[in-house]
């Protein structure tokens, strides 16, 4: 959530934040009358409340008048009736305060984040911005298959029959692709753990409002997750949202900075508006595992921690020996929450494409700031810590990379190096 302090701050040199912000929601292409809703309203509260202090002042000095009056035994009746019709506008003005705060508050948590002066200014992902390259796209001396086709005639999964156990955008994974997936969730789990410090985290897979509050998907992006009727309870989309709130409310020790977690999870996405899009496949489903990365840090060295993060994320891909590209996220792709983010993009040989594995988001204190997640100093004032998150990767989109980049002319699949001591020693899937 945007502070409104710094909106209403004035600049003595220079634009002031309010000035900045919203020139970041033009670059974001989104609407800045919010905004001036958001400034006006919170005028008129701050213009309420001084008009029912200056009112109650002037209530307690004429109380003092009439306390003397009775006493020389002076008619108060009339300014009897004056305080009481001050009293009752006083009521009406801090009520109206009340609902003006509130106003300013909802609206408040319908703006994005402001993003990082790092961040490149674009309209749409074709302006995203190429940071690194590891590896070159994978070819072959046959025509290349899409995971499906692989899949289905290895027996590794099996989409006609969860659409009818389910529905559309569900997936069986059996025998061998059950294992490879369960193979690649204990590999990410190892690697973050043993070798990148996290600690690992298996958390409650549903949720309530304000977790999804805390993290930036409520309001706005409700109709995105499935809603369990007639309860205030939520299917998680992702890991991110039980983890960040792990901490809300609390105030945390600054030596105790940064907090790491790993968490494993499926996630559950309505994929609202997502009619036609990848609708064979593994690529958009309504449920999926992943491996979430999670830091809580200082803001002085988050940004250091955000570039730690994604190379984390990119250790995955590295081992197992998948082509990639690292993307810097323009002002008109950036997520919702996020001031800056990175997009690791993994290379498909049978979809002759790259498609993002893993979004690593540094959202400074934009989540904590909803969440109310704060850390001390000594005798300092309480400050939000930063947030910082990403797939460490997507378990799914990993399968249908090894998949498609492991393939072979005879239709059998090699098995990465790295998780042949997971599949029991297997080197092929046939």
């Amino acid at each position: 959530m945007i502070d409104l302090k710094l909106l209403e701050k004035k600049s003595e040199n220079g634009p002031s934040y309010l000035d900045e912000y919203r020139q970041c929601l033009v670059h974001r292409g989104a609407e800045a009358s919010v905004l001036d809703q958001v400034m006006e309203l919170n005028r008129k509260r701050k213009e309420l409340i001084t008009q029912a202090e200056t009112a109650k002042s002037h209530q307690n000095k004429v109380s003092g008048e009439i306390a003397v009056m009775k006493r020389n035994g002076q008619d108060t009746s009339s300014l009897i009736k004056e305080m009481g019709e001050i009293s009752s506008s006083v009521k009406e003005m801090e009520a109206k305060a009340t609902e003006a705060e509130s106003k300013v508050l909802d609206l408040l948590m319908t703006l994005p984040n402001k993003t990082h002066s790092s961040v490149p200014v674009g309209k749409s992902g074709d302006e995203n911005v190429q940071m690194k390259k590891v590896g070159e796209p994978t070819k072959f001396n046959f025509k290349a298959k899409e995971h499906w086709e692989l899949g289905e005639k290895l027996g590794l999964i099996d989409f006609e029959r969860a659409g009818k156990v389910t529905g559309t955008r569900f997936a069986f994974l059996t025998g061998k692709g059950a294992r490879l997936e369960r193979a690649l969730i204990q590999y990410f789990m190892d690697l973050h753990s043993d070798k990148h410090g996290y600690t690992e985290m298996i958390p409650p897979y549903i949720v309530n409002t304000p977790s999804y509050v805390g993290t930036g998907q409520f309001p706005k992006f409700k109709q995105d997750v499935f809603h369990l009727a007639g309860t205030d309870y939520f299917l998680i989309s992702t890991a991110e949202v039980p983890v960040t709130n792990f901490y809300r409310e609390e105030i945390l020790k600054e030596e105790d900075l940064p907090l790491k977690f790993c968490a494993y999870s499926p996630c559950f996405r309505s994929e609202a508006g997502a009619a036609g899009r990848d609708t064979k496949g593994l690529i958009r489903q309504h449920q999926f595992h992943k491996v979430e990365l999670m830091i809580f840090a200082h803001p002085q060295n988050s940004y250091e921690l955000h570039e730690s993060l994604t190379s984390h994320a990119e250790q995955c891909l590295i081992d197992l020996e998948l082509p990639f590209k690292r993307m810097a996220l323009c002002t008109g792709d950036i997520g919702f929450g996020a001031a800056k983010c990175y997009d690791l993009e993994v290379w498909l040989p049978g979809a002759n494409a790259y498609r993002e594995i893993s979004s690593c988001s540094n959202f400074e204190d934009f989540q904590a700031r909803r969440a109310n997640i704060r850390f001390k100093s000594g005798q300092g004032k309480p400050q939000f810590v930063h947030t910082i998150n990403g797939s460490g990767l997507a378990v799914g989109r990993t399968l249908i990379a090894i998949l498609e980049n492991y393939q072979r002319e005879d239709g059998s699949i090699a098995v990465p190096k790295v998780l042949q001591k997971y599949m029991g020693g297997m080197t092929e899937i046939r």
